[in-house]
């Protein structure tokens, strides 16, 4: 079973930035043959998909609302993946969740529906 567990949320200061990390674990999982996503989720809305990167590192894709703010990025040796967010917004806040995608091509995906595996999430919340 994969298992995906979040970290580094909490307090987000406007303007300010905030590392998650997501460590994958488990057996069947291998850095090498799943595309890797984070997905924000606040009441009342869908679960939105933020970012996501490859298997192999070399694409990445990010929502309008985030691109240029936001970088993700794969640490394979340590079965981690990283999403620094800069300058954060108010709206940035909500529960943020990792999730694998079990395919190794050269494309990665921000829909949710193709997703196989999910984290719980940690909560970004705004200080101001």
């Amino acid at each position: 079973q994969v298992r995906l567990v979040e970290s580094g949320g909490g307090l987000g200061h406007p303007g300010g930035p905030l590392s998650l990390s997501c460590k994958a674990s488990g057996l069947g999982f291998m850095m090498g043959y799943h595309a890797m996503a984070w997905f924000r989720q606040v009441p009342g809305k869908e679960r939105e998909g933020i970012s996501c990167i490859s298997a192999n590192g070399g694409t990445t894709n990010y929502a309008l609302s985030v691109e240029g703010r936001f970088t993700i990025s794969r640490d394979k040796a340590n079965d981690m993946v990283t999403l620094q967010m800069n300058r954060l917004k108010r709206e940035d806040s909500g529960i943020y969740f990792c999730a694998a995608d079990f395919y190794s091509g050269s494309y990665c995906d921000r829909n949710a529906i193709n997703m196989d595996y999910w984290g719980n999430g940690t909560l970004v919340t705004d200080s101001s």
